[in-house]
C-alpha cells in the first residue's frame, strides 16, 4: 500500500522516507500542498502522513481531499528524535494496519 507524507521540512520529510524505504514500504514524499494534491489525486495512495508543521487550514482541506481519493488512513505526525525510532513506533504500525483492513 502506497503512503504519502507531506511535511513542510524537506530534511524531515527525507528522513521519514529513508526509514520508511529501508523497512520495505512504499512511499513518496512531498512539502507543498500542491504537490500533495496532485500525488493524492491519482488514488494510488492508501495511507497519508501529515507533518507537525503543516497548518490547520492546509491540514484540513488536505484531509478532506484525502477521504474523496479514498486515502484509508490519515496519520497526524510531529516527530521527535530520534525520527527513525518515531517513526518504526508511531507510524509503521498504523501503515501496516491500514495495509491489512
Amino acid at each position: 500500500m502506497r503512503t504519502l507524507v507531506l511535511g513542510r521540512t524537506p530534511a524531515r520529510v527525507a528522513a521519514v522516507l529513508t526509514t520508511l524505504r529501508a523497512d520495505g514500504f512504499d512511499v513518496e514524499g512531498v512539502s507543498t500542498d500542491e504537490e500533495a494534491r496532485k500525488l493524492l489525486e491519482t488514488g494510488e495512495f492508501g495511507v497519508l502522513i501529515i507533518g507537525g508543521g503543516v497548518g490547520p487550514d492546509s491540514r484540513a482541506e488536505i484531509k478532506e481531499l484525502a477521504t474523496r481519493c479514498q486515502v484509508r488512513r490519515v496519520i497526524d505526525g510531529a516527530l521527535t528524535e530520534p525520527f527513525d525510532a518515531y517513526v518504526r513506533r508511531e507510524f509503521e504500525p498504523l501503515i501496516r494496519e491500514a495495509a491489512e483492513g
